[in-house]
C-alpha cells in the first residue's frame, strides 16, 4: 500500500467550545472554517492537512456519531484510495462505508475502516491532499 503520510485528524467531542479554544488559542492552529459545532484549523505551512473538531449537535455529522466512538480518528494519505481499500479488504480489515467523493475538490475522496485494537482510522486521496 502506498501511504505517504498523515493528513487529517477528527474528534468528536461534547466539549466542543473548549476544545475549539484549545486548538485555536492553545496550540496556535489557524482556523480555515467554523459553523455551529464544527471546526476546521490548517497548521501553520501545512498544505491541505486539517484538523475538524465534530461537537454532538454538528450538522450531516451522523456517521461520526455511529463511529467516532474510541477518540480521535486519523487519516492516512495515500495515491490511489480505490487501491488501497481493495487491499484493506483483501486483508479482511473492517470497511466502515463506502469511499465519499468531494464535490468541491476533484479526485478528493475518503473512507473509514476499524483497526485490530479497534480504533476507527481513514484513508484519503486527491491531489490537494497529496500535495501534488
Amino acid at each position: 500500500m502506498d501511504v505517504r503520510r498523515l493528513g487529517w485528524l477528527g474528534t468528536r467531542t461534547p466539549r466542543f467550545a473548549e476544545t475549539t479554544r484549545f486548538f485555536r488559542d492553545v496550540l496556535g492552529l489557524t482556523t480555515f472554517s467554523e459553523e455551529p459545532d464544527f471546526a476546521m484549523f490548517r497548521p501553520a505551512g501545512a498544505d491541505h492537512d486539517y484538523v475538524e473538531i465534530i461537537g454532538p449537535d454538528a450538522k450531516d455529522s451522523e456517521f461520526e456519531a455511529a463511529t467516532f466512538t474510541t477518540g480521535p480518528v486519523v487519516s492516512f494519505v495515500v495515491g490511489d484510495i480505490v487501491a488501497a481499500r481493495s487491499e484493506l479488504d483483501s486483508a479482511g480489515v473492517e470497511l466502515l462505508g463506502e469511499i465519499v467523493w468531494s464535490s468541491s475538490i476533484a479526485d478528493f475522496g475518503w473512507f473509514h475502516f476499524r483497526g485490530p485494537d479497534g480504533n476507527v482510522y481513514g484513508m484519503m486521496q486527491g491531489s490537494r491532499a497529496i500535495g501534488d
